[in-house]
This record gives structure tokens, sequence and C-alpha cells, in this order.
């Protein structure tokens, strides 16, 4: 089987039940941001692996490859319009899906000091990525509102979105704690001379 196609040298290409649309369609879009996150999370689990060098580091790469799953499972979700949803192409995301990733949320929080300011994506290579996860879930998030604007979605897919973004986050924080690593804070510019405080 080659990879290429050809079907999608004119600019389309196939959602779930065979209807084609302009790669450049709101559906595709939010879908691709999804696949954009996943490659991020990759990222992460192979920065940890390195820098784990075998150390304990395996519960945490397998709840990434669940992860990298669900974000699959979203993507096929976001891919499937209603008419082809209704004929069972895929299983859709559910409230079990957003359960089970605010009891990451909370299990992983409870490892953490508080947040007391703002932090910048950085600390370790592998809590870089998770950031990178974060901000590129949440151009999904953008995405994926404009699309359900226009089209019908599953209604756990955007409360799925929110979430993740928010254990991305808890995750890049945790990495960094788990590591040893110190977060960066974030420090508010000082006005130049002459500048004019905001």
């Amino acid at each position: 089987m080659k990879i290429y196609t050809r079907t999608g040298d004119e600019g389309t290409t196939a959602l779930f039940g065979g209807r084609r649309v302009l790669k450049d369609d709101l559906r595709v879009a939010a879908y691709g941001t999804v696949d954009e996150a996943n490659a991020a999370l990759g990222l992460a689990r192979a920065e940890l692996a390195r820098e784990a060098n075998g150390g304990s580091s395996a519960e945490l790469d397998a709840e990434l490859a669940q992860l990298q799953s669900l974000l699959f499972d979203l993507g096929a979700d976001l891919a499937t319009p209603e008419d082809a949803r209704q004929r069972g192409f895929i299983r859709p995301v559910d409230e079990h899906d957003v359960e089970a990733v605010e009891e990451m949320i909370d299990r992983y929080t409870a490892e953490l000091p508080e947040l007391r300011q703002f932090i910048l994506p950085g600390g370790s290579a592998a809590s870089a990525a998770l950031q990178l996860a974060r901000a590129v879930i949440r151009r999904a998030e953008r995405d994926t509102v404009a699309l359900a604007r226009e089209e019908k979605l599953g209604a756990h897919v955007v409360p799925l979105i929110n979430r993740l973004s928010d254990l991305f986050f808890t995750l890049a924080r945790l990495v960094n704690v788990r590591a040893g690593t110190p977060e960066v804070p974030w420090t508010a510019r000082r006005p130049v001379r002459g500048e004019r405080e905001p």
C-alpha cells in the first residue's frame, strides 16, 4: 500500500462517511490541530524517556500513551459529520472521557505545590513539550468553537478539549517537580525610561 493516494491533490480530503471537503474546512482545521497536540505529546514522551535514563517514568509514559489514543478518538469524532455519526462510524467521546481527564488532573495536582504566580513554559524539555501541547490544544478549542457555530458536534467534544488543556498544564508542572527542576516564573516587564506605565 502506497502512502500517497493523490486523492487530495485538488485540495480536498474525505471525512468519515465519505463526504469530501476542502482542506481548509473548519472541521479539518479542528481535527488537524488536535493532531498537532498529539505530536507534541509524542515529543514529550520522547523527552521524558531521554531524561529518565531508565528511571521511573513508566507510569507517566503509560498515561501519556493513553492520552495520545484519546486524542486520536477526539480527532475521529471531529472528523465525523452528524450524518456519519448516526451511522456509527466511530465511538464518540463521552462524559467518561471528560471524567477520566478530571480524575488525572486532581490526582496529579495533589503532588504539586500551590501555584502563587504565573509561570513560563520551560524548565525541562519534557515540560516545555507538554506546555506546547497545552498551547496547541487551546488552539484546537478555538477552532472547534468556530466549527460548533456552523455544525452540530458531540456534547462532550468542547468540554473534553477544555479539560485537556488543564491536564497538559498540570503535567508540565508535574514533570518539573518530579525532576527537581525549578519552574520559570513570569516577571512583569518594567517600563523603560520615558515609557508610560500602563
